[in-house]
C-alpha cells in the first residue's frame, strides 16, 4: 500500500532521530544506579505515545520500575490490539569490546549499533511509529492499547502484579509483541514458541577469609576449584543435564512436528562460521535448531571469585560465585526446576565447603497457536511486506511475561519480531538493520488491517 511506504519515506529520518533519543537513555534495569534513567525512559515513551496520537498515556508507579500505558479508542464495537514492549536493557559489560559507545547510537553498514537497538527499544519503537502512521493517514482500523515496562530483563515482577490489578484496563483481543527475531532478512518468520527460564546464583564458601596460597595451599579446599568441579558435573557426556527430575515434564515433540520445524532454512556451516567456532555442542540425538527450540538447556552466565586484577595475588579465596540460567520448554515449571536444581547442587557439595543457592527470577515457556486470527493476519502482513510467506519456528529465547499474559489477562500473544540472530542482543555491539526497522513499520499496519478482517470472519 503506497500510503504506508510514502509516509515512512517522508518521515524516516525523524523516526531514527526519535529512536536514537530513546536509545541514549541508559535504562539498565539490573543496576540500581540507573533508577533515574528508568523514569526518564518511561516519560519519553509517554510523550511518544501522545505525540503519535494516543487519546491518553500515563505512567503507573510500581514497587519496581514504572509502567507506561496508552490507548486510542476508535470504536468500542471493534476489536482491540494490545501492544507490549519493554524499555529496559541489559548491562553493557564488557564495555571495552564495543566498537562505539553503547548508548551513543551510530549507523555502520546499514545497521544501528547501540544497546537496545534491537532488544527492545528498536523493535517496540516500530509499533509507536506504525501507530502514528495509521493515525495520521486515517487508517487505524481498530482500538489500540500500549503497555511498556522496565523490568523485562530482570523478570517482569512488577508487571505481573500490575496486570492482575488492571485486568479491565488491559482487556484486549490479542497482544502483539516484537521482541523476537526472524530466521534471516530474506527468510521472514513468526515465532510460535518461547522457552521458559529459571535464573539462580550459587555461592560456595570455604574458609572465613582469603588465605595465603603458599601457607595453606594443598591443605584447605579452594572454593573456586570446588565450584568449577561442581559446575562441570552438571552435564553428562551426551550433553544432558544431570539434575534429577529435570526432564520429567519436558514436552516430547512429535516426529511430524520435528519434520516441519526442520523445513526452516539452516546452514550448520554458516552457523559455525558466524560464531567463529569449530564445532557445535549439545544434547545427543537433536539438531542444533532443536536444541535451541524444543529442548531445555543449562548454562553458566558468569563465574567469579578471588583476585582478578592486574598481576598476581596468591590466595585461596574464601568464596566463589556463579550465575546460572536454565532455558525451559513447555510443561517445565520454572519454580519447580529451581527447587530441583537447588537440591541437586547442594547434594554435590563436599564436606569442606558450604553452598548457598538463591533463585533470582524466572518464567514459563509459551506456545502460540497457528490457526488463530492473529497468526493468519501476521502471515498475510509479513508475506505482503517481505514478498515471501513467513516460516513458523520456535525460539530458544524467553519472554517470561508472555505466559503470564495468557494466565492473568486471558489473551493470546502473537510474536512478530523483526530482529536477526546476528543482532548480538545482550552482547557488545548490539545492532539492528535499518531495513528491518523500516520494514517493521511497514508490516505492522498491514497486521492491524488483516487482524480486523480475520477477527470479523471468526465472529461471523
Amino acid at each position: 500500500m503506497s500510503y504506508i511506504t510514502d509516509y515512512i519515506e517522508k518521515n524516516k529520518q525523524r523516526f531514527l532521530d526519535e529512536l536514537f533519543a530513546l536509545i541514549r537513555i541508559p535504562s539498565i534495569s539490573s543496576q540500581t544506579e540507573h533508577k533515574p534513567d528508568m523514569l526518564k525512559a518511561a516519560e519519553y515513551w509517554k510523550k511518544t505515545l501522545l505525540d503519535a496520537g494516543a487519546d491518553k498515556a500515563e505512567i503507573f508507579t510500581t514497587t519496581g520500575n514504572p509502567i507506561v500505558y496508552g490507548e486510542k479508542t476508535v470504536d468500542t464495537s471493534l476489536p482491540t490490539i494490545l501492544v507490549y514492549g519493554h524499555y529496559d536493557v541489559m548491562p553493557v559489560d564488557p564495555e571495552n569490546q564495543w566498537v562505539s559507545a553503547p548508548f551513543e547510537p551510530v549507523i555502520r553498514d546499514g545497521k544501528i549499533y547501540a544497546r537496545g537497538a534491537d532488544d527492545d527499544k528498536g523493535q517496540s519503537f516500530i509499533h509507536a511509529k506504525a501507530f502514528e502512521l495509521m493515525v495520521q493517514t486515517g487508517t487505524l482500523p481498530c482500538n489500540v492499547k500500549f503497555m511498556l515496562e522496565g523490568e523485562e530483563e530482570i523478570g517482569s515482577s512488577s508487571l505481573k502484579t500490575w496486570c492482575a490489578d488492571n485486568k479491565e484496563l488491559l482487556n484486549s483481543d490479542v497482544i502483539i509483541v516484537s521482541d523476537t527475531s526472524m530466521i534471516a532478512e530474506d527468510v521472514p518468520s513468526i515465532t510460535t514458541g518461547l522457552r521458559g527460564i529459571s535464573c539462580l546464583e550459587v555461592e560456595v564458601s570455604g574458609p572465613s577469609y582469603d588465605l595465603h596460597s603458599g601457607i595453606y595451599g594443598g591443605a584447605v579446599a579452594n572454593p573456586v576449584n570446588i565450584l568449577c568441579k561442581m559446575i562441570a558435573s552438571l552435564h553428562d557426556e551426551n550433553g544432558k543435564v544431570k539434575v534429577k527430575g529435570f526432564y520429567d515434564e519436558v514436552e516430547i515433540v512429535s516426529n511430524e512436528e520435528r519434520r516441519e520445524l526442520a523445513k526452516a532454512p539452516f546452514s550448520l556451516e554458516e552457523y559455525k562460521k558466524s560464531l567463529n567456532i569449530n564445532e557445535v555442542w549439545g544434547e545427543t540425538g537433536y539438531t542444533t535448531t532443536e536444541r535451541t527450540g524444543i529442548r531445555p538447556a543449562l548454562d553458566v552466565n558468569g563465574i567469579w571469585g578471588g583476585y582478578t586484577g592486574e598481576g598476581s595475588k596468591t590466595i585461596i579465596p574464601a568464596k566463589a560465585f556463579a550465575k546460572i540460567s536454565m532455558r525451559l520448554v513447555p510443561n517445565q515449571d520454572y519454580t519447580k526446576i529451581a527447587e530441583l536444581f537447588k537440591a541437586h547442587f547442594e547434594s554435590l557439595a563436599p564436606a569442606y565447603v558450604r553452598v548457598k543457592v538463591t533463585p533470582l527470577h524466572g518464567g514459563q515457556g509459551y506456545v502460540s497457536p497457528i490457526d488463530s486470527p492473529a497468526y493468519k493476519a501476521a502471515q498475510r502482513a509479513v508475506k505482503e511486506s517481505f514478498g515471501v510467506a513467513p516460516v513458523p519456528f520456535r525460539s530458544g529465547g524467553s519472554i517470561p511475561i508472555i505466559s503470564t499474559f495468557e494466565q492473568v489477562l486471558g489473551a493470546k500473544s502473537i510474536l512478530m519480531g523483526f530482529g536477526l540472530e546476528s543482532d548480538a542482543i545482550h552482547s557488545p555491539n548490539e545492532n539492528f538493520p535499518l531495513s528491518n526497522f523500516y520494514k517493521g513499520i511497514e508490516t505492522v499496519p498491514l497486521f492491524y488491517k488483516y487482524f480486523v478482517e480475520e477477527y470479523s470472519k471468526k465472529q461471523s
